[in-house]
């Protein structure tokens, strides 16, 4: 039993350490930028089955699909079994590095 503990602790080490490489390559001082004027709005509250920032039960099933899919989603926009993320969080006006930034920053705060 021990070792499948061992197991699923080693698996969550690495991913944590595959995600913080990963949030390296992005801006995460846009990304708060552009979460304050755009992201806030539901992931602050929940509204309408968001998931908050910072909260780690919440996240911790999106987090396994990985930083491109998250950000494809959030750029394209993706309809959910509890709620709705609007193309570029309803601001189309924003870059796609711009939302990159804002999902990395989503990522740090929720991981």
């Amino acid at each position: 039993m021990s070792r499948f503990f061992l197991a699923v602790f080693c698996s969550l080490f690495v991913f944590t350490l595959s995600f913080s490489d990963a949030l390296a390559a992005y801006d995460l001082n846009n990304g708060k930028a552009v979460y304050d004027k755009a992201c806030v709005v539901c992931h602050k509250t929940g509204m309408g089955g968001t998931p908050k920032l910072g909260d780690k039960a919440a996240w911790a099933p999106r987090l396994t699909q990985g930083m491109d899919l998250l950000i494809s989603k959030s750029i394209k926009g993706f309809q959910g079994k509890t709620g709705l993320m609007p193309a570029k969080g309803g601001n189309l006006e924003f870059t796609d590095a711009q939302i990159a930034n804002s999902v990395a920053y989503i990522v740090e705060h929720s991981k």
